[in-house]
């Protein structure tokens, strides 16, 4: 990923687009810094976006004045207040690159060396991301500009950045939508595209996902599914980066296993990756957890894949995942802390906060 990003960016003529959800100064960041700065020179517009509370720790407060020192647009989404506002809540958790309208990334990778293995923080870290070319790169164009836009006073003139349209599509190839999440707008798109899923599957759905804070209709979609015979497998990190989370997911394993879900823990480390795969025909890689805070308060994105051939690329990373995992029994959660145990159902009161 990270090689063909430099790749795909030292090719830009026209715009480089960066919204992320973390930043982190580090090796990553210097070489894509590095990279942005030469084109800005060269006259390249940069524009990079990154969320206030994901970067918080991990960059300096005037890291978009140096930014602008430097020739790149930057913006700040949603600045952190100490306040009680709902609106704090409201986090930009996308990963997105644009580049000249032609070439799109996205997935659950953000801009920090542990998402390649550059820094050690909970074992080895795992992810997935997904590169786009085509029309299908013009949907991720749009949802960035209108959050760049989104405290600008006058529009833009989006059809500047937008490529023409393809006439000759091979629709043999099938379908490839990016899609976008906001919590604003009484659509639960990330959660209703992991439905969509589940409801039509008919042999199996693969699930990787950091995190397992469900709502009851996400969890009657996944044991009903099972209950129906289709193999339902979720891959969850083994070493995870919040200890509360984690706790708080191993209350709905029980309930899960018994319905049929089959449930591993990735044992090198911690999955960070946002996937769902069925039947070799329909999947979807992004940025929309398993949670709450994805489903209903963050701005997410996704890509959704039908009857195309990357399909089974995501499927074999999946198996390839699969085979350094440990399947989660019954017998291994009763024998596990009661301490822990009752953690977790009391963080489960608080679920929807988490």
């Amino acid at each position: 990923y990270f090689r063909r990003l430099i790749l795909e960016m030292e090719k830009a003529e026209r715009y480089i687009f960066i919204e992320y959800f973390i930043i982190a100064e580090g090796q990553l960041w210097q070489d894509v810094f590095e990279v942005l700065k030469r084109k800005a020179k060269e006259g390249v517009l940069i524009r990079v976006m990154y969320d206030d509370v994901g970067s918080l720790l991990s960059l300096p407060r005037d890291f978009a004045k140096q930014m602008e020192k430097n020739g790149i647009e930057c913006q700040v989404f949603n600045p952190f207040k100490p306040i009680v506002s709902t609106v704090q809540n409201n986090r930009d958790h996308r990963k997105i690159i644009v580049i000249d309208g032609k070439v799109a990334f996205t997935g659950g990778i953000n801009l920090a060396d542990e998402y390649i293995n550059q820094k050690e923080r909970f074992g080895h870290w795992k992810d997935t991301a997904i590169m786009l070319q085509g029309d299908a790169v013009q949907n991720l164009t749009i949802l960035f500009l209108q959050m760049w836009n989104i405290t600008q006073r006058q529009p833009e003139d989006y059809k500047k950045y937008l490529t023409t349209k393809a006439l000759d599509v091979k629709r043999e190839l099938g379908f490839v939508l990016p899609y976008g999440d906001s919590p604003f707008d009484k659509e639960l798109a990330g959660e209703q595209v992991y439905f969509h899923i589940l409801g039509h599957a008919k042999k199996y759905v693969h699930i990787m996902t950091p995190y397992l804070i469900l709502d009851n209709e996400m969890v009657t979609a996944l044991t009903f599914a099972a209950k129906c015979g289709i193999e339902v497998i979720i891959i969850m990190p083994h070493i995870p980066d919040k200890w509360y989370a984690f706790l708080l997911a191993k209350t709905y394993y029980g309930e899960l296993i018994e319905a049929g879900v089959q449930i591993y823990e990735y044992t090198p480390g911690f999955v960070h990756a946002k996937v769902f795969v069925s039947d070799n025909d329909t999947a979807t890689v992004g940025t929309i957890n398993l949670d709450y805070r994805s489903f209903y308060h963050h701005f997410e994105c996704g890509t959704f894949i039908y009857n195309n051939p990357v399909v089974w690329d995501i499927e074999r990373d999946f198996q390839a995942t699969l085979g350094k995992c440990e399947k989660v029994t019954l017998t291994v959660l009763k024998s596990g802390s009661l301490v822990e145990r009752i953690i977790g159902w009391v963080l489960r009161l608080v679920a929807p906060l988490m």
